[in-house]
């Protein structure tokens, strides 16, 4: 089978946290058909690994019993514990080493250590890890760009309902319009995906233009979500319409990214890794794909996409690729950068310019 393939395959890292992998499997998980009590297991097997490191080289075998299995798996079934563990091996995730009898067993040496061990080996875990963790790291950005598909189309459905109430005060009969603003409202209750809330923001932003119309609104100014204060002016009526959005909780860090050719010009380092290079999309799933290879955790990377903002989370990983060799811990600095932009104290484009003036030295965290 191809995920026994590649599990044999030489292992594209030498060695990888087993914990940072099954966190980033955690968050793809239906991808791979897996679900949250076959987690469970694997999360079982890999606390009988008796190190945290996977290792290319070294035995990654566990020869646990079912009964030891269930036992730490708070009393599960034996019965379910095999189909848990079948689905596991069907999703490449683990291997079966079958002794000749069928037990579980390890055979030590005179010192000690294990010369063979017959049980479930976690080998495919670090020959996938780097493919999972690329896959966790773009599943990121994609629940970022979701949550601001879902921020702008609240704040869009916000405004068109507030406009509908102040034409039906006005006398105006504005049932059609109401009926697809709640339309809208009642599929936002649903777990849409990203072409589905595009297509609904699109559907928003053509109600707002016929309310607008409706009312004989000017809608030349900029409508938004990201306007703070609008004022719209109604021909024939000396009313004015404040329209005044404010986010739910405060904005921590400016996330207008830098322009796209500034950071490919003060990044060189990160061009070989760029196959192509449209827009900023292109340029955040190709620094999706480099930042594990930095030593950057998905949670880590996560983190910096929910608060800088794709852009310049993956900006600041391509002045961490360029300044690798004075950054001792990536995923720390990256961790830390994060931090002052929660605060509002950090953005990329200072570090960028300095970069084109004057080549960076020192170590940092």
């Amino acid at each position: 089978m191809e995920h026994q393939r590649i599990a044999h395959a030489d292992a594209p890292v030498s060695e990888v946290d087993k914990w940072d992998v099954f966190d980033a499997l955690t968050m793809i998980a239906g991808q791979f058909g897996l679900s949250d009590r076959t987690l469970g297991v694997l999360r079982v097997l890999l606390s009988f690994h008796p190190d945290r490191t996977l290792r290319d080289g070294q035995p990654m075998v566990v020869f646990a019993s079912n009964r030891a299995l269930c036992e730490r798996a708070h009393g599960m079934p034996e019965s379910t514990l095999r189909r848990h563990l079948a689905a596991l091996v069907d999703a490449g995730m683990i291997l079966r080493h079958d002794s000749p009898n069928g037990k579980r067993f390890a055979r030590r040496g005179q010192g000690g250590q294990i010369t063979r061990a017959f049980g479930f080996d976690l080998r495919p875990l670090l020959a996938r890890s780097v493919d999972i963790r690329e896959r966790a790291a773009q599943d990121a950005v994609r629940r970022e760009r979701i949550a601001l598909l879902r921020e702008d189309i609240s704040l869009m459905l916000r405004d068109a309902v507030k406009l509908v109430l102040f034409a039906q005060e006005q006398g105006l009969n504005c049932d059609a319009l109401d009926d697809r603003a709640r339309l809208a409202r009642r599929a936002l209750r649903r777990k849409l995906d990203e072409d589905q809330l595009t297509a609904v923001k699109s559907q928003l932003a053509e109600l707002l233009d016929e309310i607008h119309a409706s009312l004989n609104v000017d809608n030349s100014a900029d409508t938004s979500p990201e306007t703070e204060t609008e004022t719209a002016e109604m021909s024939g009526n000396a009313v004015q319409i404040e329209r005044h959005y404010q986010r739910s909780e405060k904005e921590p860090a400016d996330k207008n990214p830098p322009p796209l050719q500034t950071v490919v010009a003060a990044c060189p380092d990160v061009h070989p890794y760029l196959d192509r290079l449209r827009d900023w999309t292109d340029f955040v799933e190709a620094m999706c794909r480099v930042a594990p290879m930095t030593g950057i955790d998905t949670r880590t990377w996560a983190d910096a996409c929910r608060i800088m903002g794709p852009e310049n989370a993956a900006t600041t990983v391509a002045i961490i690729v360029q300044r690798i060799g004075s950054i001792a811990k990536p995923g720390a600095y990256l961790r830390s950068l994060t931090k002052k932009a929660g605060e509002g104290d950090y953005t990329p484009l200072p570090l960028l310019n300095a970069m084109v003036r004057t080549p960076v030295t020192g170590c940092a965290a």
